[in-house]
């Protein structure tokens, strides 16, 4: 690529120090980097053959050398004594300080770098997205949406800054609105170093992981990262459920080079890890080894060959499956997406392989898709800063379904603007281990734990007769779509209540003597906090000392109308779900009209007003045998009940709405009056309907 006058020759290869953290975590296989500088005046020249372009000469050879910490530190010296005026310079080394931090995971060391390039004008395009990531890991989402839209107009199909862009955006949503999970720093395992890639034994009593500690072999600390080489660790859980302080593994698993991100076979018996071997005069082999658990503790590793003869490939980040059918691994093989993919091999015997398959895109991108681990064989976890995230990696769940995978970000506060990867679970349960560099201004990474709480879902209601007297003793059943059966009793204030389930269907029925069974159907949400859900039962009476006629709210009838007002509908719903609960019983429907008009007019009223129930109820599957119909004009003027007098404070219950009474009323306290004996009733009148 050639910008202003740079020319920024990407050549493949592999750049590793005699021994660095790639191997076990990012396997930041990047490119090797040539500087070929253009021709400038000789002032310019002059300038960049001084004892400051020595010193910068220094620091290209070591990020050549994969020594990233030495030649941040470099870098960092250099830009302190390079004068303001000389500005090409200084964008120079604050562009090559940026590079380095970034490939150690110093977000914010290499955002104020990139800044600073983009200040003194260094000429590069790549370097917007490099900064936009960067204010993406950070958290700063709205300055990292400003710098991927300017990287953009450079290339406007860029999937990683596409990506980037929708990712800030969706951040800030996450984070309004984050998920169930809780999430705390695991102390007892964590150093002041580098602890990450929990793994979970099958039976969850015992957490290996990866760390840089001070307890970890050998004495030499990389240049890349300024820590020591990693090993793996282990923390055992006592009788009571308490774990331990983790101990390097002693046995011959752990070597002077880089071991890391483990993983147990079903059995227990086997370790899948990733080592990397470097010779100060090759490049850096990265591997899957394989070691198993014998009286002696772990066996010395071997290497497991996943593509017979390709040396040059990276094998890392071994994940065998629940059923042990298959080992995930991460891979920059032939046949990927770009960057590292995962991919997965079917083996048989722990270390046969019979073939090797790549996902697909679903799953792996442009970007890096790293740490895969699975809780059955069609669930995998994975991180990735390929799909949109909050910044760094992010942790992603991939359900199989068919040929396909469905991806799903896991969202704060999982995941944050840093690193969040290497994730596993405790057996059967929401909770487990995973490893973030988050609030980590050294990009160290550290181990943390995390639950999803128990939620407390309840459902509660009460049984009542039309007139709200409570019904005890009633019984309450209840079938749940989850499989759940209840059977309940109302206490002495008709109240009952149960525990129920997040997003379930439930059918509930209420049943007492002298009363009609009565079901109900409610779903409960599928919710992250606790929830209180009311489901009452208003039961109908239809036996001595209970049988008195229903008047369903709102069965009302405009002026000299027989015609069913529009909110009448929903309560004769109701009535239908009533006959259907109890096909055994025939009512008897009644209706009344107002005061008005002459004996006969209102008795023929009342007659068409009952008898527009019946047809109504007729045409939706009712059998009309079970209806019969009388209409009584005005001559039963409706009695005040407790609900009404509720409702209506100039009325008392036991009021009877004749027309003397009616008549002292205020204009307007009249015309509620009139509505009300305009009414239809019903009342059970025989339990024994059909063949019997």
């Amino acid at each position: 690529m050639t910008v202003s006058g740079f020319r920024i020759q990407y050549a493949s290869g592999t750049i590793f120090s005699p021994k660095n953290r790639f191997s076990a975590k990012t396997i930041n296989l990047n490119f090797r980097i040539s500087y070929i500088l253009p021709i400038f005046p000789a002032a310019a020249l002059s300038l960049l053959l001084s004892c400051s372009q020595a010193k910068l000469s220094d620091a290209r050879g070591q990020y050549l050398r994969g020594e990233y910490h030495a030649a941040g530190e470099t870098c960092r010296r250099l830009y302190r004594s390079t004068p303001r005026r000389e500005r090409a310079l200084r964008g120079i080394i604050a562009f090559e300080a940026g590079e380095n931090y970034r490939r150690l995971n110093q977000s914010a060391r290499a955002a104020t770098a990139y800044g600073n390039a983009i200040r003194y004008g260094y000429p590069d395009t790549v370097m917007y997205l490099h900064y936009a990531r960067m204010l993406h890991r950070e958290g700063k989402y709205e300055a990292a949406k400003e710098a991927y839209r300017r990287f953009l107009t450079f290339r406007p199909d860029d999937p990683i800054a596409l990506n980037g862009l929708r990712g800030a955006d969706q951040a800030i949503i996450w984070n309004e609105n984050p998920s169930g999970y809780t999430v705390q720093r695991a102390e007892l395992f964590n150093s002041a170093r580098s602890e990450f890639s929990p793994a979970l034994t099958p039976e969850g009593d015992r957490l290996y992981f990866t760390s840089s500690r001070e307890e970890a072999l050998g004495e030499e600390k990389s240049p890349v990262t300024g820590m020591k080489y990693n090993d793996l660790f282990l923390s055992v859980r006592n009788e009571h459920g308490e774990w331990q302080k983790p101990e390097r593994i002693s046995s011959g698993i752990n070597t002077d080079e880089d071991e890391g991100t483990p993983s147990i076979s079903p059995s227990g018996e086997w370790m899948y890890y990733t080592f990397c071997h470097a010779d100060p005069d090759r490049p850096a082999t990265v591997k899957i080894y394989l070691s198993g658990r014998g009286g002696d503790g772990w066996s010395e590793g071997r290497p497991l060959e996943i593509v017979k003869n390709d040396s040059i490939s990276v094998f890392a980040h071994p994940a065998i499956s629940p059923s042990g059918h298959y080992l995930y691994f991460v891979s920059d093989m032939p046949g990927g997406y770009g960057g590292k993919d995962i991919w997965r091999a079917a083996i048989r015997n722990n270390e046969e392989i019979l073939f090797v398959e790549n996902p697909g895109p679903e799953i792996n991108t442009a970007g890096d898709e790293l740490f895969p681990s699975l809780c059955n064989d069609t669930t995998l976890y994975f991180s990735s800063d390929g799909h949109p995230g909050m910044g760094g990696l992010d942790l992603f769940v991939a359900e199989e379904r068919g040929n396909r995978w469905q991806v799903s970000n896991l969202q704060s506060p999982l995941n944050s603007p840093a690193d969040d990867f290497g994730i596993t679970f405790a057996p059967g349960e929401e909770k487990g281990f995973f490893s973030s560099n988050r609030n980590n201004a050294r990009g160290y990474d550290h181990i943390y734990s995390f639950a999803r709480p128990e939620v407390s879902v309840w459902i509660e209601g009460f049984s009542a007769d039309p007139e709200d007297d409570f019904i005890p003793g009633a019984i309450i059943t209840v079938e749940g779509s989850d499989g759940s059966q209840l059977r309940l009793v109302t206490g002495k204030e008709g109240e009952y209540r149960f525990k129920a389930g997040s997003g379930v269907d439930y059918l509930l029925t209420a049943a007492a003597d002298g009363f009609l069974n009565q079901r109900q159907t409610f779903s409960t949400a599928p919710t992250e906090k606790d929830t209180l859900y009311y489901v009452d039962f208003e039961m109908v009476p239809y036996m001595v000392p209970y049988n008195r006629p229903v008047l369903p709210e709102n069965i009302f009838y405009d002026l000299d109308s027989d015609t069913l007002r529009p909110e009448s509908i929903e309560k004769l719903e109701g009535l239908i779900t009533l006959l259907n609960d109890n096909p055994t019983v025939t009512i008897k429907l009644t209706a009344h009209t107002d005061r008005k008009g002459s004996d006969e007019y209102n008795f023929a009223l009342s007659q068409r007003r009952a008898q527009s129930v019946t047809d109504w109820l007729a045409a939706r599957g009712t059998d009309r045998q079970r209806l019969s119909v009388r209409g009584f004009g005005k001559t039963r003027p409706a009695r005040v009940t407790k609900k009404m007098a509720e409702q209506f404070g100039f009325l008392k219950e036991g009021d009877a709405l004749t027309e003397e009474f009616i008549e002292k009323l205020a204009p307007d306290q009249q015309e509620i009056a009139d509505q009300i004996n305009r009414r239809t009733s019903f009342e059970v009148i025989r339990d024994k309907f059909g063949p019997h």
